[in-house]
């Protein structure tokens, strides 16, 4: 009888990793090597698996140990948690016990563990969340995101309420800002931090940072850039996660020329380009009130505008599993 057995990642198996999760059900580019190797030497303490069955690979579940040795997924990214092919809820529920068992032998006290939304699913399943619960896990945070669903196709300006469509018109008709693609990093990341600060924060990614991955995965990032009489003057850094979704992983403006609605182009044209590009989502990040004591507190002002372009709210949740 077949047995699923789990094994720790080493660097000769990036290549089959990488391959696995390119075409799993279920990964996205944060649960590629070659996206986590953006990270210097020693910042993380990795502790990535692999699941087996009879030499073949089953499942990836990339993850790091914390200072309190519990293991966390993800670790250096956005979304974790375990990867697999379409798998049946059987399969799933071994795949659960394995890491469960796997944690016990190796005196792991507790895995947090946090998938991708199921609109990252490209075939919608939730056996994977369905076994955990069934083995007893529960849930340390929920955070509320928002996405743009895509069926409208070409049409998709009719989703957008009248305030947006009437904007964007507008913007289109007069053609005071424009919006192209760009490899200016730097001015971005410029215009980002100015953005951070006024909100006493600074962005996940040094510019070294956004660089490195360019190099790393540059099929997988697109730098948009609006201009006012030829200076850049918003903007948004797009993850291509995987072939189902588009996220908007920073938007920024210089808050001067906010009056100009540079955002407005900005969603217009993500949506427009994903949607001829054959994507379904695109995800617009999750929409909490930073400034709050409670993580789980929305921005009620963040989602209002976010519903202007068809946005529906989404849960991105910790799954908190014992062994």
């Amino acid at each position: 009888m077949s047995r699923l057995t789990v094994e720790p990642y080493t660097l000769r198996h990036r290549d089959e990793w990488d391959a696995f999760v390119e075409r799993s059900n279920n990964g996205t580019m944060f649960h590629l090597q070659r996206f986590l190797d953006y990270h210097p030497d020693g910042k993380w303490n990795w502790h990535h698996l692999m699941f087996r069955v009879d030499g073949r690979l089953e499942a990836v579940l990339p993850a790091g140990i914390n200072a309190n040795g519990h293991l966390w997924s993800p670790t250096g990214a956005s979304y974790g948690s375990i990867v697999t092919a379409d798998v049946s809820f059987e399969r799933s529920l071994a795949i659960v016990d394995a890491l469960r068992g796997y944690l016990a032998e190796a005196g792991i006290p507790d895995a947090y563990l946090i998938p991708a939304p199921l609109i990252y699913n490209i075939n919608y399943s939730q056996h994977l969340e369905y076994a955990m619960l069934y083995r007893k896990a529960d849930f340390e945070l929920h955070y509320i995101s928002h996405a743009i669903d895509l069926k409208r196709g070409t049409d998709f300006l009719a989703g957008f309420d009248a305030t947006a469509r009437k904007t964007v018109r507008k913007i289109l008709r007069d053609g005071a800002i424009t919006i192209a693609e760009s490899d200016d990093y730097a001015t971005f990341h410029d215009i980002l931090v100015e953005n951070k600060a006024r909100h006493n924060t600074r962005p996940t990614h040094t510019l070294d940072d956004l660089l490195r991955l360019r190099e790393l995965v540059p099929d997988k990032l697109r730098l948009l850039m609006v201009y006012h009489e030829g200076q850049p003057i918003a903007g948004s850094l797009l993850f291509l996660a995987n072939r189902k979704v588009v996220l908007c992983f920073y938007n920024m403006l210089r808050y001067e020329f906010e009056h100009l609605r540079p955002i407005y182009l900005v969603m217009h044209e993500t949506v427009r380009w994903a949607v001829a590009n054959g994507y379904e989502w695109v995800d617009i990040g999750v929409s909490q009130d930073t400034k709050d004591a409670n993580p789980m507190t929305p921005s009620l002002g963040l989602i209002n505008f976010k519903e202007r372009f068809d946005a529906r709210g989404i849960l991105r949740s910790t799954y908190h599993l014992r062994p």
